[in-house]
């Protein structure tokens, strides 16, 4: 059978139960750091910046995947693979220092008023819910283009392009809308 047909190998059996595990258990740890009754002592308010990082790498992942989709449109399918390892690698550093400032910082609140209220609280929920289911198909996808199975990259790429779009994207825009509530 041609492995770039939709049908499972065991490889990707394999792999799906990896990236399972990791889908179901990043999102529960990054709950837990939210949740937490006390925060950890890092020893410094160096974790302060992290918010301002985090916009940074999340409008330039943003870039990467915009760039990547313009780039497979291209046939550039070298510039294309490095687009998207870029926005995947940005997306684990992100997902690295966002751990570490909820593990040590309080998150802070929205302190607008009326329909920018809304506006902010359908945002985050938003960002927040597709943040959560994001992780499944962005793992599928990278896997199956880092192993050319182009037809199931292209089938899960459908899916997984515009939530990660609208994640990195409604990060900024979240944060923008916060950072000027921003004690330090």
């Amino acid at each position: 059978m041609d492995s770039n047909k939709l049908a499972y190998s065991p490889n990707d059996k394999q792999m799906l139960r990896w990236i399972s595990v990791i889908s179901i258990l990043i999102p529960i740890v990054v709950a837990v750091l939210l949740f937490m009754p006390s925060k950890m002592d890092l020893g410094t308010d160096w974790v302060y910046f992290l918010p301002h990082l985090n916009a940074v790498i999340n409008t330039a992942a943003s870039i990467a995947l915009v760039l990547g989709v313009i780039f497979i449109k291209r046939g550039s399918i070298g510039y294309h693979r490095a687009a998207m390892t870029t926005a995947f690698g940005l997306g684990a550093v992100f997902l690295v220092s966002y751990v570490v400032y909820h593990a040590a910082a309080e998150s802070t609140s929205f302190g607008g008023e009326g329909w920018i209220r809304d506006v902010y609280y359908f945002l985050l929920i938003s960002h927040i819910v597709l943040a959560a289911v994001a992780l499944f198909p962005i793992l599928l996808a990278y896997y199956y283009g880092y192993t050319n199975r182009i037809e199931k990259h292209r089938a899960t790429v459908k899916y997984a392009f515009p939530i990660w779009l609208y994640v990195t994207v409604t990060g900024v825009i979240i944060y923008l809308m916060v950072s000027p509530y921003y004690q330090h």
